[in-house]
């Protein structure tokens, strides 16, 4: 198997996200779909955690989440530590996110992008590596706690 890429989504994204995870499978990823299953109303923050957890934790390098402006999944998935969950509309955002931020979530705003326009988003991202050198010290000041500060 690939690369563990868990993927979370509400009821806003989830149609969307069967799309990409079709798309994940077939290109190779161990897909880990931790739900919505269906596209009854649910909570955000209960599939934005447990993606964020499999990042945060290192048994996941990466995860993607979906939600209607992808607002919400962002800001539950970025209060666990090392997670930098990224909202991103267009190919371009996704690969700076990528390149300058590290991102580690890719977050789609699902009601805003179209299916075409998510898959070139989805794959810009995994493509993308990290830059590193002057983007790193930035990188690091994003991890530091206040506590830390």
């Amino acid at each position: 198997m690939g690369e563990r890429i868990p993927l979370g989504s509400d009821h806003a994204g989830y149609a969307l996200k069967e799309k990409l995870k079709a798309s994940l499978t077939a290109a190779g990823f161990d897909v880990v779909d931790v739900g919505t299953h269906s596209p009854a109303s649910t909570d955000y923050p209960d599939y934005a955690h447990p993606v964020a957890a499999e990042v945060e934790s290192g048994r996941a390098a990466r995860g993607v989440l979906l939600c209607g402006t992808g607002l919400g999944m962002s800001y539950a998935a970025n209060r666990h530590r090392g997670v930098r969950a990224a909202v991103a509309w267009s190919p371009e955002v996704a690969t700076l996110a990528r390149q300058h931020n590290d991102a580690n979530v890719l977050v789609l705003p699902a009601r805003f992008v179209s299916e075409e326009d998510a898959q070139a988003i989805l794959q810009a991202w995994l493509d993308t590596p990290y830059e590193g050198g002057r983007h790193a010290q930035r990188v690091a000041k994003i991890e530091r706690t206040e506590a830390e500060s």
